[in-house]
């Protein structure tokens, strides 16, 4: 019926109408992905646990025009399953040794998840042996070639690697404070998703300023400064700060000695990972917290909210108001953290 109302001069119009229209999109598209996508993320250890799904929320990521993915294993395989997802990012696998140093050269961001997971019964600091060699290297060759990149490293135990990678850069002529971060962003997906339950409130709406470190009780959330308020009494806050502070161990007891928290944390790397970028592009963002070299305490590195620029941190906020129990928790973890960064520097210095 409709057919035989179109006339050709009608189906000429319709198809040129279509024709202006699909043009006009494209070049649309073509501006905005010229003007939005422009960085470089390199993902260290990218055929992990964490890395794999790491990559795979960075290639959703409109801020990202390239991901550089290595590990010792090999990265071709599941770097061209990437490529196939229908975003412009590109995908360029790189494994082995080797080619660690390519896969780091010219990135903007370097998100370091390489080394051994924990498995039950393992504490993060059991893990030291093994991965502070390895974050070394990495943060060595980020430091000789890529030195203006924003490195947020993953690997545990972040309270001492942290410290390890500073050293490595220090030693490498080229460490700047403002660029490295120890990841805590999991802490306060946690918080977050925990008080949400426990209130009846989308985990989106919470807000909560989780510091000190990335370990037991060196996480410490700020229950006073929770907005909205929080509403639950002294034995319920207790509660849920034990298990915040232990969620690791919830996830590894879980998989019965088949992985880590990997999903989780590589959902919270991703979302610091779109802050980094977002202050490298100018753009508002609300604070992270993260752990970084900071005078807040008298440990060398601590997390507090901050605000990130073109240059890594363009603010720390510094410690948020707190209750006489969570001054008593932030000593505790204080105290821990000034050993665990002393550890990451005896190590780099025997070396």
């Amino acid at each position: 019926m409709f057919r035989n109302q179109l006339k050709p001069t009608n189906l000429a119009k319709c198809r040129l109408c279509w024709q202006l229209h699909q043009a006009t999109t494209n070049q649309m598209q073509t501006q905005t992905q010229t003007q939005t996508r422009q960085f470089r993320v390199a993902v260290i250890g990218a055929a992990g646990g964490i890395g794999q799904p790491l990559a795979l929320l960075l290639m959703t990521n409109r801020l990202v025009t390239e991901l550089a993915l290595h590990d010792l294993e090999a990265t071709k395989g599941f770097g061209k399953d990437l490529s196939h997802i229908s975003t412009v990012c590109k995908v360029k696998p790189y494994f082995g040794e080797d080619q660690m140093e390519k896969a780091i050269k010219g990135s903007h961001v370097v998100m370091i998840t390489a080394g051994m997971p924990r498995k039950p019964g393992q504490t993060r600091d059991f893990l030291f042996d093994t991965n502070a060699p390895i974050v070394a290297k990495a943060a060595c060759l980020v430091s000789q070639h890529a030195p203006k990149a924003l490195v947020g490293i993953i690997t545990n135990p972040v309270n001492a690697v942290v410290a390890v990678a500073a050293e490595a850069m220090k030693q490498a002529g080229s460490y700047d404070p403002k660029r490295l971060f120890g990841v805590t962003t999991l802490d306060v997906v946690r918080a977050e998703k925990f008080i949400g339950e426990h209130m009846g409130v989308h985990p989106y709406e919470i807000r909560i300023p989780v510091v000190g470190g990335h370990a037991g009780t060196t996480i410490v959330p700020i229950f006073s400064q929770c907005q909205p308020p929080f509403k639950g009494d002294a034995e319920c806050i207790a509660s849920l700060v034990k298990r915040i502070q232990t969620g690791g161990d919830e996830v590894v007891k879980a998989k019965a000695g088949k992985g880590s928290a990997t999903l989780s944390m590589a959902y919270a790397a991703a979302r610091f990972t779109n802050a980094l970028l977002r202050g490298l592009k100018g753009k508002s963002c609300a604070p992270e917290c993260a752990y970084v070299q900071s005078d807040a305490t008298d440990a060398p590195f601590f997390s507090t909210p901050l605000s990130f620029g073109k240059k890594g941190v363009k603010k720390n906020h510094g410690m948020p108001k707190m209750n006489d129990s969570e001054k008593k928790q932030v000593k505790v973890a204080v105290d821990a953290l000034k050993k665990s960064a002393a550890k990451g520097v005896q190590y780099m210095n025997k070396k």
